[in-house]
């Protein structure tokens, strides 16, 4: 979109002005990447990235994160979302933590999402999958067309384990995926045949995206402003979807979820309890994954208030009169 934008800001000048098209020839088309693509995976090269999958996925499980709702027969993909903003201060930290950490601010973000999940399922495999942008040629870099391809990280947690040492252990995934990124995930799974349950996305129920927003000054059509139109349908793939955004204003996230799954305040408490979790992390990372508290003071307050509460209203039905 990025790509489509800015060509079609160019040509809008150049026309607007009376002027012949700017824009270069490419070198390659779409097509040529789809011949090449097809040629690569014939070879000895796709055994190797298979078997890499392979001893990277074996044994997966699914992951079965705590729902309201039991799942339903068959899947109506509907759909809702959430939006939340991170403090100045937290993003700024978050930062700084990769920066010190010799990892990217995704890597942060998606070893602190994982925990999360550890926490809220209690299972120590966590699978999640990504996008990547898989634009590895400079021949790419001008090309409109969809490369994007999605990778499965898979990492081992347990109580014992620190979020420093979690957030290595996710950069060296990271690291390994990516290189290995040239397998198409249809490709992959049908390969790897994992088994299949009936409403479950083959190998992960959960996806996590991050966005880096670089500023620009130049106007995409000089005089005229462009504004986003929001939808109103907002489909889920899978069970849970985190997509954060980072901008120079700040980090931003919007979960998107399974209706059919969770109600609103579930994802509402989910967000509160990952805002918490980061707010932790940043200040000791050597904590102990299982020692992470989830709930900040004001929802522990209000947890012991409706227990007081109803342990006040037990004593009372014990009482005769």
């Amino acid at each position: 979109m990025e790509i489509l934008s800015r060509e079609v800001g160019s040509l809008y000048r150049a026309y607007s002005a009376g002027e012949e098209s700017p824009l270069e020839e490419l070198p390659i088309q779409y097509a040529d990447f789809a011949v090449w693509q097809r040629d690569w995976l014939k070879g000895e090269a796709l055994g190797r990235e298979l078997e890499y999958w392979r001893q990277q996925l074996e044994g997966v499980e699914a992951l079965k994160l705590p729902t309201d709702h039991r799942r339903p027969a068959a899947e109506s993909y509907r759909g809702a979302q959430q939006a939340f903003v991170l403090d100045a201060e937290l993003s700024m930290a978050l930062r700084e933590l990769s920066r010190r950490e010799g990892v990217t601010l995704f890597m942060t973000l998606m070893a602190a999402f994982q925990t999360l999940l550890y926490r809220y399922t209690g299972q120590k495999d966590i699978v999640v999958g990504t996008p990547i942008a898989n634009r590895n040629r400079l021949e790419l870099e001008g090309l409109i067309g969809l490369f994007i391809n999605t990778l499965v990280l898979r990492t081992q947690l347990s109580a014992d384990t620190s979020f420093r040492e979690l957030l290595h252990q996710v950069r060296e995934t990271a690291l390994a995926a990516y290189s290995h990124n040239h397998v198409p995930f249809e490709k992959l799974v049908v390969e790897l045949s994992p088994k299949r349950a009936a409403g479950l996305n083959p190998l992960f129920q959960v996806w996590f995206f991050l966005n880096n927003i670089i500023p620009s000054n130049d106007p995409v059509l000089p005089g005229i402003t462009i504004s986003s139109v929001g939808r109103d349908f907002s489909p889920a793939k899978l069970d849970l979807a985190l997509a954060m955004t980072a901008s120079p204003d700040g980090i931003a996230g919007i979960f998107t979820y399974a209706a059919d799954l969770f109600e609103p305040e579930t994802i509402i408490t989910l967000i509160r309890r990952f805002q918490s979790l980061l707010e932790v992390l940043v200040r000791n990372p050597d904590c102990k994954l299982f020692d992470i508290p989830l709930m900040d003071l004001n929802e522990i307050r209000r947890l012991l208030d409706t227990q007081t509460i109803d342990r006040i209203g037990e004593m009372q039905d014990s009482f005769v009169f």
